[in-house]
């Protein structure tokens, strides 16, 4: 750590005079690729990098401290704990419930979770990693989101828990799915990685669950490089998730503190001998997935810029509905919908071809890519299909019809921030040309 606070202010100011030195891009229509999806940092964001790099404190520290109350207050839940990733945060969350602390309401091997298969491998891959059965139920078309009345269908006596996404930014129907859940005693997770500052029924999503996931690819709405963070409002929960985070560990001290708990060397656990040091004491079987703090410096001040970044993707979500309307492509696509009573935080504008348009989806995105036209499939298109779930143990139940349509015909643009409404018009006109042109 730098002992003298005047070569710190000087390092910063060097750093930020460099960054704000950079000449900003031109952007040349059919020249410039437009990415689907993309990170928006500034001189605060690299100044805060140096800044934590100079403390040399390589694993969590002041700022991941900071990230984490900043991060729970804006998600409007108590608790919050970082880790590397996303797809991290997602086994972290379903691994707390197995834990052995939560006795008989433990999700044990051979118990069923419902979900969806158009979606992410990692919102279930943990169902799996941890020995349970995903159980898988369609989608809508026009909001991507589950099928509520099949999720309904699906609950049986075997189910303890329902982790699913919202899709895309748009809120999947939380609140019924929450009363379901009340009714029949199961968690519910929600993976809220590409949906942060959505809201359905004037409530945040992250908030209906028992657990709640952000990932902060860069990709996503903030960025960290690679990062996540899963929340909830009961301590057990979050102790439960730290340790697994943690090694495994039943000690909660953070990094560099010892006997939080007062009796570091009190404890009687397992069948070690008495006194045993709690540091060095393990409850579950875990994992090391904490993030650094120049990781978590990159979050605090992208934080600070949550809320104009989800207006930016509305405000291009927005732009993107009307100059597709205008052109009349909505004859040709399904074009996405909030779910009722949201206010959704778009991640990506999903586009599905008609039933009936004689058009092939792999020639439309290989000739919107080569136009700089960046195109993303919903993600897996459906699980059961890949290769990697060939001999998984799942179910499911009713008909994925629009899973495979999806699988088929769907394809998302980009709403990032980073996209201007000049690069809005060469998108639309892009795609009105590529669709006339692949016609019959």
């Amino acid at each position: 750590m730098l002992a003298n606070n005047m070569d710190r202010k000087k390092i910063l100011e060097l750093a930020r005079q460099g960054w704000n030195a950079a000449p900003e891009a031109e952007f040349i229509p059919g020249e410039t690729y437009i990415p689907p999806s993309g990170k928006v940092i500034d001189a605060d964001d690299l100044t805060a990098v140096v800044d934590a790099s100079l403390d040399m404190w390589l694993t969590a520290g002041r700022y991941a401290e900071e990230f984490e109350t900043e991060l729970a207050r804006k998600m409007h839940k108590k608790l919050c704990k970082l880790t590397v990733s996303g797809s991290a945060a997602n086994l972290l969350a379903f691994s707390a419930l197995t834990s052995h602390k939560l006795r008989d309401k433990a999700i044990k091997s051979g118990d069923e979770v419902i979900t969806v298969a158009a979606g992410f491998p990692t919102t279930v891959a943990p169902i799996i990693q941890n020995g349970a059965i995903p159980v898988f139920v369609d989608v809508d078309l026009e909001t991507h989101n589950v099928d509520v009345d099949a999720l309904e269908r699906a609950i049986g006596p075997k189910t303890k828990a329902i982790m699913i996404a919202h899709s895309l930014g748009n809120p999947f129907d939380a609140v019924r799915i929450a009363e379901l859940c009340k009714a029949h005693g199961l968690y519910l997770i929600e993976d809220c990685c590409d949906a942060f500052g959505a809201e359905l029924d004037g409530k945040l999503v992250g908030t209906f669950g028992d657990l709640a996931t952000l990932s902060f690819y860069p990709a996503h709405h903030i960025t960290t490089g690679e990062g996540g963070a899963v929340f909830t409002d009961k301590i057990m929960l979050a102790r439960i998730v730290e340790s697994f985070r943690d090694w495994g560990r039943d000690c909660y001290c953070g990094p560099g503190v010892d006997n939080t708990c007062g009796k570091r060397f009190g404890w009687k656990l397992g069948d070690l001998p008495e006194g045993y040091d709690h540091k060095y004491t393990y409850s579950h079987i875990g994992y090391n997935l904490k993030m650094s703090d120049m990781q978590a410096a990159c979050g605090v001040t992208q934080l600070r810029k949550i809320d104009h970044f989800i207006q930016r993707r509305r405000d291009n979500f927005a732009g993107l509905t009307t100059r597709l309307k205008a052109e009349g492509l909505d004859r040709y696509l399904h074009l996405p919908v909030p779910t009722p009573k949201s206010n959704p935080s778009w991640f990506g504008y999903l586009l599905t071809l008609r039933d009936g348009v004689n058009i092939n989806r792999v020639e439309l995105t290989r000739m919107l890519e080569e136009k700089k036209v960046g195109t993303r499939l919903l993600f897996a298109g459906n699980l059961i299909k890949q290769p990697a779930f060939k001999n998984v143990d799942y179910r499911v139940v009713g008909e994925l019809t629009q899973t495979d349509k999806v699988m088929h015909d769907s394809f998302w643009i980009g709403v990032w921030p980073g996209i201007d409404d000049a690069r809005l018009d060469y998108m639309v006109a892009t795609l009105r040309d590529c669709i006339k042109s692949l016609l019959p």
